[in-house]
Protein backbone atom coordinates (compact mmCIF):
# COMPACT_ATOMS: atom_id res chain seq x y z
CA UNK A 1 0.00 0.00 0.00
CA UNK A 2 1.46 3.43 -0.90
CA UNK A 3 2.59 5.63 1.99
CA UNK A 4 2.38 9.42 2.00
CA UNK A 5 6.14 9.57 1.47
CA UNK A 6 5.81 7.43 -1.65
CA UNK A 7 3.02 9.63 -2.97
CA UNK A 8 5.02 12.80 -2.40
CA UNK A 9 8.08 11.21 -3.96
CA UNK A 10 6.11 10.58 -7.11
CA UNK A 11 5.53 14.28 -7.78
CA UNK A 12 8.05 14.40 -10.64
CA UNK A 13 5.94 12.09 -12.76
CA UNK A 14 2.48 13.45 -12.02
CA UNK A 15 0.54 14.48 -15.09
CA UNK A 16 -3.22 14.53 -15.25
CA UNK A 17 -4.81 12.84 -18.25
CA UNK A 18 -8.08 14.25 -19.54
CA UNK A 19 -11.12 12.39 -18.25
CA UNK A 20 -13.77 13.84 -20.48
CA UNK A 21 -13.14 16.82 -22.66
CA UNK A 22 -10.59 19.13 -21.09
CA UNK A 23 -10.05 19.41 -17.35
CA UNK A 24 -9.94 22.83 -15.77
CA UNK A 25 -6.93 25.18 -16.08
CA UNK A 26 -4.00 24.62 -13.75
CA UNK A 27 -3.79 28.34 -13.04
CA UNK A 28 -6.78 27.98 -10.72
CA UNK A 29 -4.79 25.96 -8.21
CA UNK A 30 -3.28 28.98 -6.45
CA UNK A 31 -6.65 30.27 -5.22
CA UNK A 32 -7.31 30.28 -1.46
CA UNK A 33 -10.38 31.37 0.43
CA UNK A 34 -10.67 35.01 1.58
CA UNK A 35 -10.10 35.42 5.30
CA UNK A 36 -13.59 36.76 6.04
CA UNK A 37 -15.80 34.44 3.99
CA UNK A 38 -15.79 30.89 2.65
CA UNK A 39 -17.96 30.20 -0.38
CA UNK A 40 -18.83 26.53 -0.43
CA UNK A 41 -20.75 24.33 -2.88
CA UNK A 42 -22.31 20.88 -2.68
CA UNK A 43 -22.33 18.17 -5.32
CA UNK A 44 -24.88 15.48 -4.45
CA UNK A 45 -27.83 16.84 -2.47
CA UNK A 46 -28.94 13.67 -0.69
CA UNK A 47 -29.21 13.23 3.05
CA UNK A 48 -25.50 12.96 3.84
CA UNK A 49 -24.47 15.74 1.48
CA UNK A 50 -27.09 18.12 2.84
CA UNK A 51 -26.16 17.23 6.41
CA UNK A 52 -22.53 18.07 5.69
CA UNK A 53 -23.47 21.32 3.97
CA UNK A 54 -25.73 22.45 6.81
CA UNK A 55 -22.97 21.78 9.36
CA UNK A 56 -20.74 24.12 7.36
CA UNK A 57 -23.43 26.76 6.93
CA UNK A 58 -23.97 26.92 10.70
CA UNK A 59 -20.53 28.48 11.00
CA UNK A 60 -20.00 32.26 10.70
CA UNK A 61 -18.71 33.58 7.40
CA UNK A 62 -19.79 30.56 5.34
CA UNK A 63 -22.18 30.90 2.42
CA UNK A 64 -23.47 28.39 -0.11
CA UNK A 65 -22.38 29.45 -3.58
CA UNK A 66 -23.74 26.49 -5.51
CA UNK A 67 -25.71 23.26 -5.44
CA UNK A 68 -25.42 20.44 -7.95
CA UNK A 69 -27.52 17.32 -8.41
CA UNK A 70 -28.66 15.21 -11.34
CA UNK A 71 -32.16 15.01 -9.80
CA UNK A 72 -34.05 18.27 -10.32
CA UNK A 73 -36.49 17.61 -7.47
CA UNK A 74 -33.68 17.02 -5.01
CA UNK A 75 -31.88 20.08 -6.30
CA UNK A 76 -34.89 22.34 -5.81
CA UNK A 77 -35.62 20.90 -2.37
CA UNK A 78 -32.01 21.49 -1.31
CA UNK A 79 -32.11 25.04 -2.67
CA UNK A 80 -35.18 25.82 -0.56
CA UNK A 81 -33.45 24.53 2.58
CA UNK A 82 -30.32 26.57 1.87
CA UNK A 83 -32.33 29.70 1.14
CA UNK A 84 -34.05 29.30 4.50
CA UNK A 85 -30.68 29.02 6.26
CA UNK A 86 -28.68 31.59 4.27
CA UNK A 87 -31.38 33.98 3.17
CA UNK A 88 -30.46 33.64 -0.48
CA UNK A 89 -30.86 31.01 -3.16
CA UNK A 90 -27.58 29.52 -4.45
CA UNK A 91 -26.77 28.98 -8.10
CA UNK A 92 -28.06 25.59 -9.24
CA UNK A 93 -26.24 23.12 -11.48
CA UNK A 94 -27.04 19.72 -12.94
CA UNK A 95 -23.48 19.10 -14.23
CA UNK A 96 -20.68 19.36 -11.67
CA UNK A 97 -18.23 20.49 -14.37
CA UNK A 98 -20.18 23.71 -14.78
CA UNK A 99 -20.08 24.27 -11.02
CA UNK A 100 -16.30 23.84 -10.99
CA UNK A 101 -15.96 26.60 -13.58
CA UNK A 102 -17.26 29.10 -11.01
CA UNK A 103 -14.08 30.81 -9.77
CA UNK A 104 -15.88 32.32 -6.78
CA UNK A 105 -16.33 28.89 -5.17
CA UNK A 106 -13.62 28.14 -2.61
CA UNK A 107 -14.53 24.61 -1.57
CA UNK A 108 -16.70 21.71 -2.69
CA UNK A 109 -18.48 19.07 -0.62
CA UNK A 110 -18.88 15.75 -2.45
CA UNK A 111 -21.94 13.86 -1.24
CA UNK A 112 -22.55 11.72 -4.33
CA UNK A 113 -22.61 7.92 -4.52
CA UNK A 114 -19.12 6.45 -4.09
CA UNK A 115 -18.47 5.74 -7.78
CA UNK A 116 -18.41 9.50 -8.50
CA UNK A 117 -16.04 10.59 -5.71
CA UNK A 118 -12.77 10.21 -7.60
CA UNK A 119 -13.56 12.13 -10.77
CA UNK A 120 -15.24 15.03 -9.00
CA UNK A 121 -12.52 15.31 -6.36
CA UNK A 122 -9.65 15.25 -8.87
CA UNK A 123 -11.30 17.82 -11.10
CA UNK A 124 -12.14 20.02 -8.11
CA UNK A 125 -8.52 19.94 -6.94
CA UNK A 126 -7.31 20.90 -10.40
CA UNK A 127 -9.81 23.74 -10.45
CA UNK A 128 -8.26 25.13 -7.26
CA UNK A 129 -11.04 24.07 -4.92
CA UNK A 130 -10.57 22.57 -1.49
CA UNK A 131 -12.64 19.44 -0.98
CA UNK A 132 -14.70 17.74 1.71
CA UNK A 133 -15.36 14.26 0.30
CA UNK A 134 -17.60 11.76 2.00
CA UNK A 135 -16.32 8.36 2.99
CA UNK A 136 -15.35 5.91 1.67
CA UNK A 137 -12.98 8.14 -0.21
CA UNK A 138 -13.75 6.19 -3.40
CA UNK A 139 -15.25 2.93 -4.59
CA UNK A 140 -11.94 1.20 -5.40
CA UNK A 141 -8.32 1.03 -4.29
CA UNK A 142 -7.02 2.50 -7.55
CA UNK A 143 -9.35 5.51 -7.36
CA UNK A 144 -8.20 6.22 -3.80
CA UNK A 145 -4.58 6.19 -4.96
CA UNK A 146 -5.38 8.74 -7.66
CA UNK A 147 -7.14 10.99 -5.16
CA UNK A 148 -4.18 11.07 -2.77
CA UNK A 149 -1.91 12.07 -5.64
CA UNK A 150 -4.32 14.77 -6.81
CA UNK A 151 -4.63 16.37 -3.37
CA UNK A 152 -0.85 16.53 -2.95
CA UNK A 153 -0.11 17.44 -6.57
CA UNK A 154 -2.44 20.44 -6.52
CA UNK A 155 -1.83 21.47 -2.92
CA UNK A 156 -5.47 21.38 -1.85
CA UNK A 157 -6.98 20.89 1.59
CA UNK A 158 -8.97 17.66 1.42
CA UNK A 159 -11.05 16.52 4.38
CA UNK A 160 -12.39 12.96 4.16
CA UNK A 161 -15.75 12.46 5.88
CA UNK A 162 -14.51 10.13 8.60
CA UNK A 163 -16.00 12.48 11.17
CA UNK A 164 -14.91 10.51 14.21
CA UNK A 165 -11.40 11.90 13.69
CA UNK A 166 -12.75 15.23 15.00
CA UNK A 167 -14.55 13.76 18.02
CA UNK A 168 -13.15 14.24 21.52
CA UNK A 169 -14.84 10.97 22.47
CA UNK A 170 -12.75 9.09 19.91
CA UNK A 171 -9.59 11.01 20.71
CA UNK A 172 -9.98 9.92 24.34
CA UNK A 173 -10.53 6.31 23.26
CA UNK A 174 -7.42 6.33 21.08
CA UNK A 175 -5.37 7.93 23.85
CA UNK A 176 -6.54 5.31 26.35
CA UNK A 177 -5.67 2.44 24.02
CA UNK A 178 -2.25 3.94 23.36
CA UNK A 179 -1.63 4.51 27.09
CA UNK A 180 -0.97 0.79 27.58
CA UNK A 181 -3.47 0.45 30.43
CA UNK A 182 -5.32 -2.33 28.62
CA UNK A 183 -2.13 -4.32 28.47
CA UNK A 184 -1.11 -6.08 25.29
CA UNK A 185 -3.86 -5.66 22.67
CA UNK A 186 -4.42 -9.10 21.16
CA UNK A 187 -7.54 -8.46 19.09
CA UNK A 188 -9.82 -5.66 17.93
CA UNK A 189 -13.38 -6.67 17.03
CA UNK A 190 -15.55 -4.42 14.85
CA UNK A 191 -19.24 -5.07 14.27
CA UNK A 192 -22.13 -3.47 12.45
CA UNK A 193 -25.63 -4.94 12.68
CA UNK A 194 -28.01 -2.71 10.73
CA UNK A 195 -31.48 -3.17 9.28
CA UNK A 196 -30.61 -1.34 6.07
CA UNK A 197 -27.90 -3.92 5.33
CA UNK A 198 -30.54 -6.23 3.85
CA UNK A 199 -31.08 -3.89 0.90
CA UNK A 200 -34.31 -2.60 -0.59
CA UNK A 201 -37.18 -4.72 -1.89
CA UNK A 202 -36.58 -6.01 -5.40
CA UNK A 203 -38.67 -4.24 -8.04
CA UNK A 204 -38.82 -4.28 -11.83
CA UNK A 205 -36.71 -1.99 -14.01
CA UNK A 206 -38.55 1.05 -15.32
CA UNK A 207 -38.14 4.32 -17.21
CA UNK A 208 -36.15 7.04 -15.42
CA UNK A 209 -38.33 9.89 -14.13
CA UNK A 210 -38.19 13.11 -16.16
CA UNK A 211 -36.49 15.05 -13.35
CA UNK A 212 -33.50 12.67 -13.26
CA UNK A 213 -30.53 12.72 -15.64
CA UNK A 214 -29.93 9.00 -15.29
CA UNK A 215 -27.06 8.92 -17.78
CA UNK A 216 -25.16 11.46 -15.67
CA UNK A 217 -26.09 9.61 -12.47
CA UNK A 218 -24.40 6.49 -13.88
CA UNK A 219 -21.40 8.46 -15.11
CA UNK A 220 -18.33 6.17 -15.25
CA UNK A 221 -20.24 3.12 -13.99
CA UNK A 222 -21.35 0.43 -16.48
CA UNK A 223 -24.76 0.92 -17.99
CA UNK A 224 -27.62 -0.74 -16.13
CA UNK A 225 -31.33 -0.26 -16.79
CA UNK A 226 -32.95 2.25 -14.45
CA UNK A 227 -34.30 0.76 -11.24
CA UNK A 228 -35.61 2.99 -8.44
CA UNK A 229 -34.29 0.61 -5.78
CA UNK A 230 -30.73 0.82 -7.03
CA UNK A 231 -30.53 4.60 -6.66
CA UNK A 232 -31.29 7.12 -3.95
CA UNK A 233 -30.44 5.78 -0.52
CA UNK A 234 -29.94 2.15 -1.58
CA UNK A 235 -27.22 2.35 -4.24
CA UNK A 236 -24.51 1.25 -1.82
CA UNK A 237 -25.67 -2.39 -2.00
CA UNK A 238 -24.69 -2.56 -5.71
CA UNK A 239 -21.00 -3.17 -6.45
CA UNK A 240 -20.72 -0.59 -9.24
CA UNK A 241 -21.71 2.22 -6.88
CA UNK A 242 -20.76 1.12 -3.36
CA UNK A 243 -19.42 -1.67 -1.18
CA UNK A 244 -22.22 -2.48 1.23
CA UNK A 245 -21.97 -2.20 4.99
CA UNK A 246 -18.20 -2.75 4.98
CA UNK A 247 -17.43 0.35 2.93
CA UNK A 248 -20.14 2.37 4.69
CA UNK A 249 -20.14 1.95 8.48
CA UNK A 250 -17.12 -0.31 8.17
CA UNK A 251 -14.90 2.57 7.08
CA UNK A 252 -15.85 4.62 10.16
CA UNK A 253 -15.14 1.72 12.46
CA UNK A 254 -11.98 0.50 10.73
CA UNK A 255 -10.53 4.00 10.96
CA UNK A 256 -10.33 3.92 14.77
CA UNK A 257 -8.14 0.80 15.33
CA UNK A 258 -5.95 1.78 12.38
CA UNK A 259 -5.42 5.09 14.19
CA UNK A 260 -5.14 3.67 17.71
CA UNK A 261 -2.83 0.82 16.72
CA UNK A 262 -0.70 3.13 14.54
CA UNK A 263 -1.16 1.04 11.41
CA UNK A 264 0.50 2.52 8.33
CA UNK A 265 0.41 -0.27 5.76
CA UNK A 266 -1.27 -3.47 4.72
CA UNK A 267 -1.88 -6.41 7.07
CA UNK A 268 -0.04 -9.70 6.62
CA UNK A 269 -3.15 -11.17 5.03
CA UNK A 270 -6.90 -10.67 4.70
CA UNK A 271 -9.57 -13.35 4.58
CA UNK A 272 -13.34 -12.92 4.23
CA UNK A 273 -16.35 -15.20 4.26
CA UNK A 274 -20.02 -14.46 3.93
CA UNK A 275 -22.82 -14.17 1.45
CA UNK A 276 -26.41 -13.19 0.76
CA UNK A 277 -27.68 -15.79 3.21
CA UNK A 278 -31.03 -14.36 4.31
CA UNK A 279 -32.28 -11.82 1.76
CA UNK A 280 -31.66 -13.16 -1.79
CA UNK A 281 -35.07 -11.86 -2.84
CA UNK A 282 -34.07 -8.24 -2.13
CA UNK A 283 -32.26 -5.69 -4.33
CA UNK A 284 -28.78 -6.51 -3.07
CA UNK A 285 -25.45 -7.60 -4.57
CA UNK A 286 -23.20 -7.03 -1.55
CA UNK A 287 -23.18 -9.53 1.31
CA UNK A 288 -25.94 -9.37 3.92
CA UNK A 289 -23.66 -11.41 6.21
CA UNK A 290 -19.88 -10.98 6.28
CA UNK A 291 -16.86 -11.75 8.45
CA UNK A 292 -13.40 -10.40 7.61
CA UNK A 293 -10.11 -11.18 9.38
CA UNK A 294 -7.01 -9.00 9.09
CA UNK A 295 -3.83 -10.57 10.43
CA UNK A 296 -0.90 -8.63 11.90
CA UNK A 297 2.30 -9.89 13.47
CA UNK A 298 0.99 -9.99 17.05
CA UNK A 299 -2.70 -9.05 16.94
CA UNK A 300 -5.77 -9.50 14.79
CA UNK A 301 -8.50 -7.21 13.54
CA UNK A 302 -11.94 -8.59 12.70
CA UNK A 303 -15.06 -7.13 11.10
CA UNK A 304 -18.51 -8.63 11.07
CA UNK A 305 -21.80 -7.34 9.76
CA UNK A 306 -25.32 -8.66 9.88
CA UNK A 307 -27.78 -6.94 7.55
CA UNK A 308 -31.42 -6.86 8.57
CA UNK A 309 -30.75 -6.87 12.31
CA UNK A 310 -30.28 -4.20 14.97
CA UNK A 311 -29.04 -6.69 17.59
CA UNK A 312 -25.28 -6.78 18.02
CA UNK A 313 -22.49 -7.43 20.52
CA UNK A 314 -21.90 -5.93 23.97
CA UNK A 315 -25.50 -4.64 24.01
CA UNK A 316 -24.79 -2.46 20.99
CA UNK A 317 -25.82 -2.88 17.37
CA UNK A 318 -22.50 -1.43 16.19
CA UNK A 319 -19.13 -0.60 17.66
CA UNK A 320 -15.76 -2.04 18.54
CA UNK A 321 -13.89 -3.85 21.27
CA UNK A 322 -10.18 -3.47 21.98
CA UNK A 323 -9.34 -6.73 23.76
CA UNK A 324 -6.22 -6.45 25.92
CA UNK A 325 -4.49 -8.58 28.51
CA UNK A 326 -5.91 -6.45 31.33
CA UNK A 327 -9.34 -5.65 30.00
CA UNK A 328 -11.57 -4.81 27.07
CA UNK A 329 -12.55 -1.33 25.94
CA UNK A 330 -15.94 -1.31 24.18
CA UNK A 331 -16.97 1.79 22.24
CA UNK A 332 -19.32 3.37 19.75
CA UNK A 333 -20.52 6.92 19.10
CA UNK A 334 -22.64 6.93 22.25
CA UNK A 335 -19.58 6.45 24.46
CA UNK A 336 -17.22 3.81 25.81
CA UNK A 337 -16.70 1.55 28.80
CA UNK A 338 -14.11 -0.76 30.31
CA UNK A 339 -14.60 -4.44 31.05
CA UNK A 340 -11.62 -5.29 33.30
CA UNK A 341 -10.22 -8.82 33.44
CA UNK A 342 -10.77 -10.51 36.80
CA UNK A 343 -8.09 -12.80 38.17
CA UNK A 344 -7.89 -14.29 41.68
CA UNK A 345 -11.18 -12.57 42.52
CA UNK A 346 -9.91 -9.09 41.77
CA UNK A 347 -9.75 -6.84 38.76
CA UNK A 348 -6.38 -6.45 37.08
CA UNK A 349 -7.09 -2.83 36.16
CA UNK A 350 -9.18 -0.12 37.72
CA UNK A 351 -12.76 0.01 36.48
CA UNK A 352 -14.19 3.25 35.17
CA UNK A 353 -17.82 4.36 34.94
CA UNK A 354 -19.18 4.32 31.37
CA UNK A 355 -18.01 7.37 29.45
CA UNK A 356 -21.00 8.88 27.65
CA UNK A 357 -20.81 11.06 24.56
CA UNK A 358 -23.40 13.28 22.91
CA UNK A 359 -21.12 15.45 20.80
CA UNK A 360 -21.56 16.16 17.10
CA UNK A 361 -18.47 14.78 15.39
CA UNK A 362 -19.96 15.94 12.08
CA UNK A 363 -20.12 19.61 12.99
CA UNK A 364 -16.65 19.51 14.59
CA UNK A 365 -15.32 17.95 11.37
CA UNK A 366 -16.85 20.77 9.32
CA UNK A 367 -15.32 23.39 11.64
CA UNK A 368 -11.92 21.72 11.31
CA UNK A 369 -12.18 21.76 7.51
CA UNK A 370 -13.06 25.47 7.48
CA UNK A 371 -10.15 26.27 9.78
CA UNK A 372 -7.78 24.39 7.49
CA UNK A 373 -9.06 26.18 4.39
CA UNK A 374 -7.75 29.37 5.99
CA UNK A 375 -4.60 28.00 7.65
CA UNK A 376 -3.68 25.66 4.75
CA UNK A 377 -2.81 22.98 7.28
CA UNK A 378 -3.75 19.30 6.95
CA UNK A 379 -7.25 18.57 8.30
CA UNK A 380 -8.27 16.02 10.92
CA UNK A 381 -8.77 13.30 8.30
CA UNK A 382 -6.22 13.63 5.53
CA UNK A 383 -6.39 11.88 2.18
CA UNK A 384 -3.85 9.36 3.45
CA UNK A 385 -6.07 8.50 6.40
CA UNK A 386 -9.06 8.27 4.08
CA UNK A 387 -7.08 6.02 1.76
CA UNK A 388 -6.06 3.65 4.55
CA UNK A 389 -9.57 3.07 5.92
CA UNK A 390 -11.02 2.64 2.42
CA UNK A 391 -8.12 0.33 1.47
CA UNK A 392 -8.93 -2.01 4.36
CA UNK A 393 -12.65 -2.00 3.53
CA UNK A 394 -12.00 -2.71 -0.16
CA UNK A 395 -9.55 -5.50 0.69
CA UNK A 396 -12.24 -7.19 2.76
CA UNK A 397 -14.75 -6.92 -0.08
CA UNK A 398 -12.21 -8.10 -2.65
CA UNK A 399 -11.39 -11.16 -0.54
CA UNK A 400 -15.09 -11.94 -0.31
CA UNK A 401 -15.80 -11.37 -4.00
CA UNK A 402 -12.76 -13.33 -5.22
CA UNK A 403 -13.21 -16.12 -2.68
CA UNK A 404 -9.51 -15.95 -1.83
CA UNK A 405 -7.21 -15.05 1.03
CA UNK A 406 -5.26 -11.93 0.10
CA UNK A 407 -1.71 -10.75 0.62
CA UNK A 408 -0.84 -7.26 -0.60
CA UNK A 409 2.37 -6.90 -2.60
CA UNK A 410 3.55 -3.35 -1.84
CA UNK A 411 6.25 -3.40 -4.51
CA UNK A 412 3.74 -4.23 -7.25
CA UNK A 413 0.75 -2.46 -5.73
CA UNK A 414 -1.45 -5.50 -6.20
CA UNK A 415 -2.24 -8.93 -4.78
CA UNK A 416 0.67 -10.70 -6.46
CA UNK A 417 -0.38 -13.55 -8.74
CA UNK A 418 -4.01 -13.45 -7.57
CA UNK A 419 -5.67 -12.55 -10.87
CA UNK A 420 -9.22 -12.67 -9.52
CA UNK A 421 -8.39 -10.16 -6.77
CA UNK A 422 -6.24 -7.94 -8.99
CA UNK A 423 -9.13 -7.58 -11.42
CA UNK A 424 -11.08 -5.78 -8.66
CA UNK A 425 -8.44 -3.15 -7.81
CA UNK A 426 -9.20 -0.77 -10.68
CA UNK A 427 -12.69 -0.07 -12.04
CA UNK A 428 -13.30 -0.02 -15.78
CA UNK A 429 -14.79 3.37 -16.57
CA UNK A 430 -17.55 3.61 -19.14
CA UNK A 431 -16.75 5.80 -22.16
CA UNK A 432 -16.36 8.68 -22.52
CA UNK A 433 -15.26 8.90 -18.88
CA UNK A 434 -11.71 7.86 -18.01
CA UNK A 435 -9.98 7.25 -14.69
CA UNK A 436 -7.50 10.13 -14.26
CA UNK A 437 -3.86 9.11 -14.52
CA UNK A 438 -1.51 10.93 -12.16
Amino acid sequence: MPTRRQFLGDSSRLALAASIGTLLPLGAQSRTAPSDKVRIALVGCGGMGMGDLENHLKQPGVVCAGLCDVDQKRLESAAARVEKMNGQKPTLYKDFRKLLENKDIDAVIIGTPDHWHCLIMVMACQAGKDVYVEKPMANSIAECEVMVKAARRYGRVVQVGQQQRSGKNWQEIVAFVQSGKLGKIRQVRLFGHFDYGMGAPRIENSTPPSELDYELWLGPAPFSPYNANRLHGVWRHQWHYGGGLLSDWGVHLLDIPLWAMKVEGAPQWVNAAGGIFVYPERQIETADTLNVSYAFEDWTLTWEHIGGSQTGLYNRNYGMAFIGANGTLVANREGWELLPVMRDNKYIMEALPPQKSAESNHEAHAINFLECIKSRKDPACTVEMGYLAAFYAHMGNISYRSGTRLKWDASRQNFGENKAANALITPEYRAPWELPKL
